[in-house]
């Protein structure tokens, strides 16, 4: 049975346009073969077929642990350099519902609501060196706070010499593995040769070592010292027992520690970085959202208060639509089609690999008007299905930090327009466009003027 029509060749070129410009070759497969169509996406995998129409969506994510369609972890094997073999992303069946029960807790409900305040205070220490008369780096600035919040939340540090040579070796490989040439090297593996420590793999490699040796050094000190184990994400995992009550072992507290500071980290500086954007370039979104976040706080230096954060409407709106137009993660984690199964009036086979294309359902007309213009507006007055809105994935594979990145997000916006108002530098590459960073999208080179608010007086009641 053929596959939905696509691109008729791949090839270098093909490989190289998806590497660099995955959003253009998106569209202009959609704008040619429609809301499905086939795609090989790494050199010597099987193709894939995308899909981006709702009901193909409702069925593929709302059925992916049944007899009909899987998500097994082994088509996940991409991102096993970085994050090993037993990251829950490429678990399958009882194990990888065994370990996401185990990373859940720490990311819901009061647990994760102790995070507040550390969010508050890293935001604050990074704003407070923000120059008034020079431009800010915005995307380096979101990923010092959001490298910051991670490691307290994962591991409790605050300072001292391992939380330094961890967070300088965590930045140094992430930005190894982002490159472009690295890019190229995760999409086709037999150029994952170690050539010695100056070849693009052997270096990454050494760096991923020298990341792996804190880990480990980390577990060991926490489980020879039991005392000393906190509210932190670490010493919580140290602590879970399945239901046959076995723990996690050392190679799987590396594995899902490496899955957080990744996951935790990368997608929550584009995300931030790209609202700051938004913000700057809308001047109404601004003064709309520092008004609200201005009623809500008790007195004008104090930050919102927790429960009051998370129930703003207009602040999840912008927090929404900047999730919606350039989501960080564009497409789903695969699924393997176990029976014949028909989407979007193609008939597939089993063992048929399919996927969701996020940015494309982001930007469906019938489901989001004027799709490419940013109007926080649109989430206030409708609700957005799964099958529609859908920036962290869904189904089994759906992110266990939603609700913490989320969290996240309104925390620093909150504390950042607080003190300023945010126009772009003039120095910034204009139009500012989405750019692959590895396995996820980024952002292009985005500089920030920054202005301290002028708060007007609160009435007297």
């Amino acid at each position: 049975m053929p596959l939905p029509p696509g691109p008729a060749t791949w090839g270098p070129r093909q490989l190289i346009q998806w590497i660099r410009s995955p959003y253009a070759v998106m569209r202009d497969c959609a704008a040619t073969y429609g809301d499905v169509f086939t795609l090989k996406v790494a050199a010597g995998a099987e193709p894939v077929v995308f899909c981006s129409d709702p009901d193909g969506l409702r069925l593929m994510l709302g059925n992916d642990e049944g007899p009909t369609i899987t998500a097994p972890g082994e088509l996940n094997a991409i991102f096993s350099p970085l994050l090993g073999p037993q990251s829950v992303i490429g678990l399958s069946d009882d194990p990888h519902r065994r370990m996401r029960q185990l990373l859940m807790p720490p990311f819901h409900g009061e647990r994760m609501r102790s995070y507040g305040e550390v969010i508050d205070a890293i935001t604050a220490a990074e704003a407070d060196g923000w120059p008034l008369d020079a431009p800010v780096a915005a995307r380096g600035a979101m990923q010092r706070i959001s490298m910051r919040v991670i490691l307290r939340a994962v591991f409790g540090l605050r300072e001292g010499e391992r939380l330094e040579r961890l967070e300088q070796g965590l930045v140094t490989l992430l930005d190894t593995s982002s490159q472009p040439l690295s890019t190229l090297l995760i999409f086709v593996g037999a150029l994952q040769k170690d050539l010695g420590p100056l070849s693009p793999w052997g270096r990454f490699l050494r760096r991923r070592q020298a990341v792996d040796d804190l880990l480990y050094a980390e577990i060991a000190e926490r489980r020879a010292h039991p005392e000393r184990r906190g509210d932190d994400i670490l010493s919580l995992l140290l602590d879970a027992r399945d239901a046959e009550g076995q723990g996690l072992t050392d190679g799987e507290l590396r594995d899902e520690l490496m899955t957080l500071l990744v996951a935790g980290h990368e997608t929550t500086a584009t995300a931030l970085s790209w609202a700051l954007h938004w913000l700057a370039t809308r001047p109404e979104v601004q003064r709309r959202l520092r008004e609200e976040l201005r009623e809500a706080r008790t007195a004008p230096d104090a930050p919102v208060e927790l429960a009051t954060l998370l129930r703003l409407p207009y602040l999840q709106a912008v927090c929404h639509e900047t999730l919606r137009i350039y989501p960080v993660g564009m497409i789903t984690f695969p699924r393997r089609l176990e029976t014949p199964l028909t989407l979007g009036g193609h008939p597939l086979e089993a063992g048929t690999v399919v996927m969701g294309c996020i940015f494309l359902a982001h930007r469906r007309e019938e489901v989001f008007a004027d799709p490419e213009e940013f109007l926080p507006e649109r989430f206030l007055a409708n609700s957005f299905s799964p099958s529609t809105f859908l920036p962290f994935g869904g189904g089994s594979r759906r992110c266990i930090g939603m609700a913490f990145a989320l969290f996240e997000m309104k925390a620093v916006l909150s504390e950042l327009l607080r003190r300023f108002t945010v126009e772009i530098d003039p120095r910034t590459p204009l139009p500012v466009r989405p750019e692959r960073r590895g396995l996820t999208s980024g952002i292009s080179p985005l500089w920030l003027r920054v202005s301290p608010v002028q708060e007007a007086a609160r009435p007297v009641s």
